[in-house]
């Protein structure tokens, strides 16, 4: 994690990351607000593992309610009734559904192909940042394996949930790790950051409206307002001029509590990767 950290160009590709996955958004909001939560992301990647390990296994998906609800409370993500709610989320908006069972107890679910292309792309956007980084060619090896995504996504999940630092977000980020679409929240504020204002105390985002953002979020205006406000007391954001109505800075902590946080999540995708496939050498 320190080597990916301490690479001057980790701001710019990480910016162009979180213009990447702001796209992603785009495209299809509740979808990728799946993803937009501490909770609700490692709850994701939970019932993805489940499915992959034992579709690999026995070429049936492993994910049902009752197992997910159990590696849920096993790992500490949240409570049974949360887990239970957000299986029936998922199958309102069809992005897992039920297969037949064999047994006639337990009832499988699939994630669709429209979930697994998504979680797809997210992986694609974390590949493509650390091929920058290094000149390796990480994308092109996990675009060429049909079982790619089967292969590496466990182990990423296995990663996120045995780190600490990702568990355990302090400071500003732990403020919007909880928001609804905080993620997303975080990488609109990033993805305005000039990289070569990184050195700043006070580095300006060229965000202006919140209520802007708010609507195209779908996030209550309020509710928004109000962490950063939060954020706001502990000097981590601020205007240059008139509050909500002049350009938006983040402070220098909380810009490097972002930059780490990614470090730690792309060392454990490139730890997971390497156990997966091998890629070539950087060039010289």
């Amino acid at each position: 994690m320190e080597y990916i950290a301490g690479r001057p160009a980790l701001h710019r590709f990480v910016r162009a990351q979180s213009q990447a996955l702001l796209q992603a958004y785009e495209l299809n909001p509740r979808l990728a607000s799946v993803f937009a939560t501490q909770q609700r992301w490692l709850m994701a990647h939970i019932g993805l593992a489940l499915h992959f390990r034992l579709h690999a296994n026995d070429h049936r998906t492993g994910l049902t309610a009752a197992r997910f609800i159990d590696m849920i409370g096993r790992h500490s993500v949240a409570s049974r009734n949360t887990a239970d709610a957000f299986i029936k989320e998922m199958l309102h908006y069809k992005f897992v559904q039920h297969l037949p069972s064999r047994d006639g107890r337990s009832r499988p679910l699939l994630p669709t192909v429209a979930t697994q292309e998504a979680v797809a792309g997210w992986v694609m956007a974390h590949l493509a940042t650390l091929d920058s980084l290094d000149g390796r060619s990480r994308l092109t090896t996990f675009a060429a394996r049909p079982d790619g995504l089967a292969q590496l996504q466990p182990l990423v999940a296995d990663g996120l949930l045995s780190s600490h630092a990702v568990r355990e977000p302090k400071h500003t980020f732990s403020l919007f790790t909880w928001l609804n679409n905080g993620g997303v929240v975080m990488d609109w504020l990033i993805s305005g950051v000039d990289p070569d204002h990184a050195g700043l105390d006070r580095i300006p985002t060229g965000i202006v409206s919140i209520g802007d953002f708010a609507n195209w979020l779908k996030l209550s205006r309020t509710h928004l307002s109000r962490k950063l406000r939060d954020a706001e007391n502990l000097c981590s954001i601020g205007w240059l001029g008139q509050r909500g109505h002049s350009v938006m800075w983040v402070s220098n902590h909380f810009y490097q509590e972002y930059m780490t946080a990614q470090a730690v999540k792309l060392a454990i995708i490139d730890a997971a990767f390497q156990n997966c496939f091998r890629t070539p050498e950087a060039p010289e």
